[in-house]
C-alpha cells in the first residue's frame, strides 16, 4: 500500500488544467470534443444544453443510427480542371478533414461507406460567376440517406462552390471543408427541401494561413433542419465570413448554430444570419459561439442574429456566446435582435400613399437585402430575392390582400 498525499489529485488536476490553457486545448461548452467514436456521442435525451432547443421527436428516428444504403441523387457542374470523385472514409481523413464533434456527424461518417471529394486544385482560379454547383434531390422522404463530403480547395486557388438540397428525405451528412494557405473560396449551402424533409447537417471548414473563406447557409424549405457551421483555422491571417439567411412558415423547425475556433492569432470571422418567421408554430434558433483560446492573440471577431416575427404563434430563439481566453486582440463582440416590424417604417411608406401590404414587403425586403447581396453569386441573389418574395405571399401579403386581388 502506497502513502499518498490528499493534495495530490487537486495539484495534478490543476497542473492539466494549466497545460491544457497553455497548449490552447480547452474545449468550448457549446462544442462536444471532436470524436469519431459513436460512443462519445450518445443518443441525446433533449436535456443537453446543446440539443434542448431540437424536436427530437420530429427527426424520424435519425439518431437511431439505423444503416441504410439509399443515396440522394447527384448532379454536379464542373468547371475544367474540377473533379467530384468517390473515396473512402480513411482518404478523407488523410487529407484533413476535421473530426465529428456531435452524433449525427460521427453517424454520418460511420454509414456513409465513404465519401465524395469535390477537389479544386492548386492555383486553380474560377469564374465567380459560373460556380461549381452540385445538387443532391431526395426522393421519398422515408430514405435515410448518410452523407459524407470532403471539399478541398489547393494553395492559391479560388472558386465559388454552391451545394443544393432539393426533394425529400431524412439526411444526415457531414461535409468537411479544407483551404489550403492563401487560397479564397465562396461556399453556398441552399436547403431548399420539400416540406416533409428533415435534416441535420454540418460544414466544418479548415481556414488555410493566409486563406479567406465565406460561407453562406440559407434554409426555406424542410419539416426540420439543423445546420452546424464550424470553423477552425491552420495558420495565422485567415479569415472567415459566416453568413446565414432562413425563413420560416407554419410548423417549420429551421435551427442554425455557429462555431468559430479561434486557434491560431491574427485570424478574423464574421457573423450574420438574419431570420423571418410566419405562421402558427414556425420556430427559429440560431446559437452562436466563438472560442478565443489563449494562443489567439491579436484576432477580430464579431456575431450578430436578427429575426423578424411577421405573425402571431412564432418563436424565435437567438443566444450568441464569446469564450474568451486571453484579453490580446483586436475586438470581439456580439450582437442579437428579434421583432416586429418598424410601425415606425411603415407609418413612413403609408404617409406617402403605399399600401400597407406593400409597405410590409418594402420592409422585409429591406430586412434582407443587404445580405443577400453580400452572397456573390447574381444569379443566386436574384433567386433567393424571389424565393423571399413567394415566402411572404404565403401568408402576410395573402392576409393583407384585399378581397378579390388576385
Amino acid at each position: 500500500m502506497t502513502d499518498t498525499d490528499p493534495g495530490t489529485g487537486l495539484d495534478t488536476a490543476r497542473d492539466s488544467v494549466a497545460s491544457a490553457l497553455e497548449q490552447g486545448r480547452v474545449e468550448s461548452h457549446l462544442n462536444p470534443p471532436p470524436s469519431y467514436d459513436l460512443a462519445d456521442h450518445p443518443v441525446p435525451t433533449g436535456r443537453e444544453e446543446v440539443w434542448r432547443f431540437t424536436p427530437l421527436k420530429r427527426l424520424r428516428g435519425i439518431l437511431d443510427g439505423e444503416a441504410s444504403d439509399k443515396q440522394l441523387r447527384r448532379e454536379a457542374t464542373l468547371p475544367e480542371g474540377v473533379t467530384l470523385t468517390e473515396i473512402t472514409a480513411e482518404q478523407a481523413r488523410e487529407i484533413g478533414e476535421l473530426a465529428p464533434n456531435d452524433r449525427p456527424s460521427a453517424l454520418a461518417v460511420a454509414n456513409a461507406g465513404g465519401a465524395v471529394l469535390l477537389d479544386v486544385p492548386a492555383d486553380l482560379e474560377l469564374d465567380s460567376t459560373e460556380p461549381v454547383v452540385v445538387t443532391l434531390t431526395g426522393e421519398d422522404a422515408e430514405d435515410l440517406v448518410w452523407g459524407h463530403v470532403v471539399v478541398r480547395l489547393g494553395r492559391f486557388s479560388k472558386a465559388t462552390i454552391v451545394l443544393r438540397h432539393t426533394g425529400s428525405a431524412r439526411y444526415a451528412a457531414t461535409t468537411t471543408v479544407v483551404v489550403g494557405d492563401g487560397a479564397e473560396l465562396n461556399m453556398v449551402s441552399l436547403q431548399d427541401w420539400a416540406d416533409d424533409a428533415v435534416h441535420l447537417g454540418r460544414d466544418a471548414i479548415r481556414v488555410g494561413r493566409d486563406a479567406s473563406v465565406k460561407h453562406t447557409s440559407v434554409s426555406f424549405g424542410g419539416d426540420v433542419v439543423r445546420m452546424h457551421a464550424n470553423v477552425q483555422y491552420d495558420g495565422p491571417g485567415g479569415e472567415a465570413e459566416l453568413l446565414g439567411l432562413y425563413f420560416a412558415d407554419a410548423g417549420q423547425h429551421l435551427e442554425h448554430r455557429l462555431f468559430a475556433d479561434h486557434n491560431q492569432p491574427r485570424t478574423k470571422s464574421n457573423v450574420v444570419y438574419k431570420g423571418a418567421l410566419q405562421g402558427q408554430g414556425a420556430r427559429t434558433v440560431w446559437i452562436g459561439n466563438v472560442l478565443i483560446r489563449k494562443v489567439a492573440e491579436g484576432i477580430e471577431t464579431y456575431e450578430e442574429n436578427r429575426n423578424l416575427v411577421l405573425t402571431d404563434g412564432c418563436q424565435a430563439d437567438s443566444v450568441p456566446n464569446l469564450e474568451i481566453e486571453t484579453g490580446e486582440i483586436e475586438g470581439a463582440g456580439h450582437a442579437s435582435a428579434t421583432a416586429r416590424f418598424d410601425d415606425e417604417q411603415l407609418f413612413y411608406l403609408r404617409a406617402r400613399g403605399i399600401s400597407d401590404a406593400e409597405a410590409r414587403r418594402l420592409v422585409l425586403h429591406g430586412f434582407f437585402q443587404d445580405l443577400i447581396r453580400k452572397v456573390g453569386i447574381p444569379s443566386l441573389e436574384e433567386q433567393l430575392t424571389a424565393t423571399v418574395e413567394a415566402e411572404l405571399a404565403k401568408n402576410v401579403l395573402d392576409e393583407l390582400a384585399p378581397a378579390g386581388a388576385s
